[in-house]
């Protein structure tokens, strides 16, 4: 099979269920291949990393979509994520990016655990209230949905009572993050963008009137002028102020990465929870051990992520001539990154359809790396870290009660039903062992 047939099958349905044998075929032609003029797929853990490190490299930015998407301004979804920190380059993606990530500091990740622990326990309760007497659980409904988006409405400052409504505005809006999208599916993305930007345009005017201790109001505050020094009376405190040192976010910005931030900080950890609970119960020795052992969780969430990576692409654009994987690739080359095929590349990961927690430096591109590296990857390998063993522990009779449905979906890989049974369930214990955020990422 050649690299565009190989590549034609990977966009296919059933490629998108199981794309995992048609990276091998793309493999087998090299680590980075080429399958049209300038069109360019790498597979090769090393050469992945070293493209998203490479500053030659660039997300799409305004010109090259007038080339390859005319009319993209009048897309609500297109126009969302390219005013976002998500696809924009240096210096605007670094001006961004700098006003979002105090809040995603290790020590405020950390100050979360309490946080996160009582919001999955309160899940399991339901869980098992909706599944006594043996009754199917949508797992991805009552837990591997509402987990994180409590976390990151929590952060966002947004109301409990609104939750419900994101699962779908996210998921018609991700559309738009696929390689390839039909007109119909942009139309369901561009109303995702629309209900979302009208939400996000309410609740900025509501902190403009009462400022709060969260990320909106840090974020609105950059927008306004607003810094650490200056907020006005009333402002949010300083341990969630943005210090903006007059840097400013545009209003169409502020919008765009309000957005972003919250479909990011739930779709991804969403599918991490989902597709790691089907490895671990297709591997119930190694679920014994992360049940006896929460100590593990770190090395356990880095494999899972490598094995059945969440995302499992990303896009970047070149400035400028360059050579990777004994490929000469020029100036305007689109590079399709294979997410999930580097972190299956048997020269980094021996045996790499092998599920083990046990490697040595387990250390999975599944966040990406360089300056676009996920900025809420710290908190998604903590919700991980924190539910599967607390899954395992208080659901030791957790199993799976028929098929499990898959998103037709290749970037954000994950699954849209997961029935399982929870059985009886053990008590919630006080002393939860290690901190799920302990040193070292292996067992």
């Amino acid at each position: 099979m050649d690299p565009a047939d190989a590549l034609a099958l990977l966009m296919s349905p059933s490629g998108r269920v199981d794309p995992y044998p048609t990276y091998e075929r793309l493999r087998a032609h090299g680590t980075v291949v080429q399958s049209g003029p300038v069109f360019y797929v790498v597979t090769g853990y090393a050469e992945a990393d070293a493209i998203l490190r490479d500053a030659r490299f660039g997300v799409m930015d305004d010109d090259l979509r007038d080339q390859f998407m005319p009319g993209w301004r009048e897309s609500p979804a297109v126009l969302s994520i390219s005013r976002s920190m998500l696809r924009t380059n240096p210096p605007d993606h670094s001006r961004m990016r700098r006003l979002a990530a105090g809040a995603f500091t290790p020590r405020r990740i950390a100050a979360l655990q309490d946080v996160v622990e009582a919001q999955a326990d309160a899940l399991v309760d339901g869980m098992l209230a909706r599944g006594r007497d043996g009754a199917p659980v949508d797992f991805m409904a009552e837990f591997a949905y509402p987990l994180p988006v409590a976390v990151i409405c929590a952060l966002l400052g947004v109301p409990a009572a609104d939750r419900p409504l994101f699962r779908r505005w996210a998921a018609d809006l991700t559309g738009v993050l696929e390689p390839e999208i039909t007109p119909e599916e942009l139309a369901v993305a561009d109303r995702g963008a629309a209900e979302l930007r009208d939400y996000f345009t309410e609740l900025v005017a509501a902190r403009r009137r009462a400022p709060a201790d969260d990320l909106t109001t840090a974020l609105v505050q950059a927008h306004d002028g607003h810094n650490s020094a200056s907020a006005p009376p009333g402002g949010a405190p300083d341990r969630m102020r943005a210090d903006t040192d007059g840097e400013r976010l545009s209003g169409d910005e502020l919008l765009a990465n309000l957005i972003v931030l919250l479909v990011a900080g739930f779709e991804t950890t969403t599918n991490l929870l989902g597709n790691g609970l089907v490895v671990l119960l297709d591997h119930p020795r190694e679920a014994a051990t992360l049940r006896e052992h929460p100590e593990f969780a770190p090395g356990y969430v880095d494999e899972l992520l490598r094995y059945d990576s969440p995302v499992q692409l990303t896009s970047r654009m070149s400035t400028a001539p360059s050579r990777h994987g004994d490929v000469d690739l020029p100036a305007e080359s689109w590079i399709i990154v294979m997410l999930g095929a580097a972190n299956r590349d048997p020269r980094r990961y021996p045996a790499p359809e092998r599920f083990d927690p046990w490697r040595p430096q387990i250390h999975p591109l599944s966040f990406g790396a360089g300056p676009h590296y996920c900025l809420g990857a710290g908190l998604a390998r903590l919700e991980g870290q924190v539910a599967f063993p607390l899954l395992l522990r208080r659901l030791p009779e957790l199993a799976l009660a028929g098929t499990p449905e898959r998103r037709s979906r290749l970037t954000l890989r994950g699954y849209a039903t997961l029935p399982v049974t929870v059985g009886d369930g053990a008590a919630p214990v006080t002393d939860r062992g290690t901190p799920a955020g302990a040193t070292g990422s292996t067992p």
